[in-house]
């Protein structure tokens, strides 16, 4: 369920919501014409490379700028429209990865369940990113098949309460009431994974911080990519890395913390006490603005002896996996996520479960 369809979230009349997407689609063509002018065939890679790390990078950025400019209720809007859209173009994407994708509810919390058609290795519970406030499990259909490809995995994507409508801990709320109510329905703490992604792997690293904390049993692995580790955002690579990577340079997070302090460690992993982790596998790019915080926190997880698979690839940007799969970047992050995941679980398939609810839920 999009944020724009949970009752009592606000949104525009459609009057307003065309004329938001007109200016957007103005936006886009905005970017795509600067890329002229931005050396687009330099870079660390060949000119296609090149040029399709420069296009993505202006368009993004400007999709992300204009959206985050607009009132909640326009936003809400216009991501309603975009999850529609998603919801059309991207499942034949999925199916001829031989994916399959189920709506449904665990704990009261609904999400996407995507799973591969050959062997399930195990499961996997994925924190979307969005920066604590958009996108939704269907607009990460394509990534989410290429992930359970790699992996074996089956996965549910939760479709989280957002902010600012739900600040935190609303988020960190559902995801734990999902992965107690996977484990009640049946999944081995041994083949369970969680997994995350920009403001989602910060989601992710708190929901292990909370497991920590109460002495949980632990969990496979964890999977973070181009993870949002440290909401103080006072690392240099937050302004040396603004002109290179797609994010807007003044990125907002006052709207998920809601008066919280952003040095918190149940908001902010970078400085947790990281011994005992689950073995952790990190994603991220060499030019994006997160680089400093993620580095920071590997490092941690190293000293502490944590068994960590960390993969920076040169001159790439904030979750380039998702947004251009097709680059050798991308892919080299694939395969490495896939070789985690054989590492880390058991030999053979995962025992079927009838259910992934929590017993008594209903239907």
């Amino acid at each position: 369920m999009v944020m724009g369809r949970r009752p009592g979230v606000a949104r525009s009349s459609w009057p307003i919501a065309t004329t938001d997407l007109i200016g957007l689609a103005g936006q886009l063509t905005a970017a795509l014409a600067r890329v002229p002018f931005r050396s687009p065939w330099s870079g660390e890679g060949n000119l296609p490379h090149n040029l399709g790390v420069a296009v993505t990078r202006e368009t993004i950025r400007s999709f992300m700028g204009y959206s985050s400019s607009l009132p909640i209720d326009e936003f809400r809007s216009v991501e309603l429209v975009l999850d529609d859209l998603c919801g059309v173009v991207l499942p034949p994407l999925v199916r001829s990865l031989d994916v399959t994708q189920r709506t449904d509810t665990v704990a009261g919390v609904p999400g996407i369940w995507y799973r591969p058609k050959g062997e399930v290795r195990g499961t996997m519970l994925y924190l979307h990113g969005g920066g604590y406030v958009g996108t939704s499990p269907r607009m990460y259909a394509l990534f989410t098949a290429w992930l359970c490809r790699q992996t074996g995995l089956e996965i549910f994507v939760a479709d989280l309460r957002l902010a600012p409508e739900f600040p935190f801990p609303a988020g960190l709320e559902d995801a734990v009431l999902v992965l107690e109510a996977l484990l009640v329905g049946g999944v081995d703490p041994s083949r369970l994974m969680v997994g995350g992604d920009s403001s989602g792997g910060g989601l992710a690293s708190s929901l292990v911080y909370s497991m920590h904390r109460i002495g949980h049993r632990p969990i496979a692995g964890v999977a973070l990519f181009s993870p949002e580790l440290d909401l103080l955002l006072d690392e240099p690579s937050i302004a040396d890395n603004a002109g290179r990577d797609i994010l807007p340079w003044n990125i907002p997070t006052s709207a998920y913390l809601h008066g919280r302090n952003p040095a918190e460690q149940s908001v902010s992993a970078v400085d947790q006490d990281v011994s005992g982790w689950p073995p952790t596998f990190v994603s991220f790019g060499g030019d994006e603005m997160f680089r400093d915080s993620i580095r920071r926190f590997v490092h941690n997880l190293d000293q502490a002896g944590v068994d960590t698979v960390a993969i920076e690839e040169p001159g790439m940007f904030h979750v380039f996996p998702i947004l251009m799969p097709w680059a050798e970047a991308s892919r080299r992050a694939y395969r490495a996520v896939g070789a985690f995941v054989r590492d880390h679980l058991p030999e053979g398939e995962a025992p079927s479960r009838s259910d992934s609810r929590v017993p008594g839920e209903p239907r």
